[in-house]
């Protein structure tokens, strides 16, 4: 950290993933190439065909039930209908009443089926009460689905990915990676060509926004124009950005929105809190690399990893980044129940990919997630010591200070100097003969002695008064 002002807070629980490498093609030059591959992948069931692909259920088939049917035939069980689930294979291939939902390879025997092909309003799934209704190309899916054997997936954030086989395509020489083999299939299955090259500068200015959040320089375009050396300009220029600070500022930018990290408590008054370590740290765990694992485990439980360094004390201050008050007439019980709550929803979010605050009040109506559950997870963020009141403070407690290198070393001397003086008091004290007058005893006794004070004299400028009587 680049300052001495003391700061930030800290708190625990734990959890691992793992993390990206650090090259433009392992990153999916991040969010541009893989929000844009993953929404190819997804756009029709001819793409899927063409890249040589099953119809999955996570990626086709779950985002159709889960708007139209599950509220009624998923997960919550007080909301479920006719006894029937759909989320889960068991539900879903169980005979009811001589009929089954879904009978893997035979629509004729896929109740299902019958319901979502239906002109009866009274048997049509969705029920037109529901104001719902199913896309055409939605239909396709559930029945290439069903002919394809109807399998089922775990709820996509706990099954462990997969690297898929690169589809076959047809113009073999267009791409330079794998993941342009999945883009070209999908263009192949709409029957259309890939778009000719960009020019140099216009690589090099979407691959700077890309990666620093700002467009090159004058000067760099000239140097990427002019750089004809073996090894590729443009894999240099990637090395290069990903080698900047400003690397490292712009991912951290997306990360703190997930955080909710804030320079201020965000409540009531929205006093400013010193929160900016935390965030300086984020930025260099970018530009360092770290491992996505590391970058976790030190978020969520940095300190309680045995005799933690200070970047994983600091790392932790992402539990701390909630909104908080100190409000007058708050209620302290109320708000240690929300800032828990809070950071349940966000840890869920951010690191496993669920929308675990949809169960706070009731099991989750299209994941699997139980009421219970949820509190379970609760009650591991609902131990820590910290105030429901912030105090409107810059550091509200428990916190840590974080001297630079040179206060370091200034406050070393200044507490070796301490330690001097303090030695030598205590010598010092020693050293004294010391003889407590309460131990003493045949003490000669003083003599008691009468003083009589007259003052015969009265105050310069005071009023002599004679009061009769008196």
């Amino acid at each position: 950290m680049h300052s001495g002002r003391p700061c930030l807070n800290t708190f625990h629980a734990a959890i691992t993933v793992r993390m990206t490498h650090k090259t433009v093609t392992r990153r999916c030059a991040f969010f541009g190439v893989c929000v844009t591959a993953a929404a190819i992948w997804t756009a029709s069931i001819k793409a899927a065909e063409a890249a040589g692909s099953p119809i999955l259920f996570n990626r086709d088939i779950r985002p159709i039930l889960s708007d139209t049917c599950f509220p009624c035939h998923g997960f919550d069980a007080n909301k479920r209908k006719a006894d029937l689930r759909l989320d889960i294979p068991e539900g879903a291939t169980a005979v009811h009443k001589g009929h089954q939902a879904v009978k893997a390879k035979n629509l004729e025997g896929s109740e299902l089926w019958k319901r979502v092909t239906a002109t009866d309003p009274k048997t049509m799934m969705p029920p037109p009460s529901s104001g719902k209704k199913l896309k055409p190309e939605q239909v396709a899916l559930l029945r290439e689905w069903i002919l394809q054997g109807a399998v089922y997936q775990k709820h996509w954030a706990f099954e462990a990915p997969v690297r898929p086989t690169p589809p076959v395509i047809k113009k073999t020489d267009w791409p330079k990676t794998d993941i342009d083999r999945f883009i070209l299939a999908a263009l192949e299955a709409k029957q259309l060509e890939p778009t000719r090259e960009a020019s140099k500068e216009v690589l090099l200015r979407r691959i700077t926004l890309d990666l620093t959040g700002l467009p090159p320089t004058p000067k760099e375009v000239d140097d990427f124009l002019a750089d004809e050396e073996p090894g590729g300009a443009y894999e240099r220029a990637v090395d290069r950005l990903m080698n900047s600070s400003s690397y490292g500022e712009h991912m951290a930018r997306y990360w703190l929105d997930v955080a909710r990290y804030g320079d201020t408590h965000g409540l009531h008054l929205d006093n400013e809190r010193s929160m900016w370590p935390y965030r300086d740290w984020v930025v260099s765990a970018f530009n360092e690399n770290l491992p996505f694992d590391k970058f976790t485990i030190w978020q969520l439980a940095g300190d309680l990893l045995p005799n933690p360094t200070r970047q994983q004390l600091i790392a932790s201050g992402f539990n701390r980044c909630n909104v908080s008050t100190s409000e007058g007439g708050a209620i302290d019980e109320e708000f240690q129940v929300r800032y828990a709550v809070d950071r349940v929803e966000t840890t869920a979010t951010t690191f496993m990919g669920l929308t675990m605050g949809c169960a706070v009040c009731h099991d989750h109506k299209f994941d699997p997630i139980t009421q219970k559950e949820f509190y379970q997870v609760f009650s591991i963020f609902n131990n820590i010591s910290e105030k429901a009141m912030d105090g409107n403070a810059l550091l509200p407690p428990p916190t840590m200070q974080l001297p630079n290198e040179a206060q370091s070393k200034e406050m070393a001397t200044v507490g070796d100097k301490l330690k001097t003086l303090e030695k030598q008091l205590h010598e010092e004290v020693a050293s004294l003969n010391y003889c407590d007058p309460a131990t003493i005893t045949n003490r000669e006794k003083r003599a008691p002695k009468e003083f009589i004070w007259v003052d015969d004299e009265f105050p310069t400028n005071a009023k002599v008064a004679v009061h009769e009587g008196n």
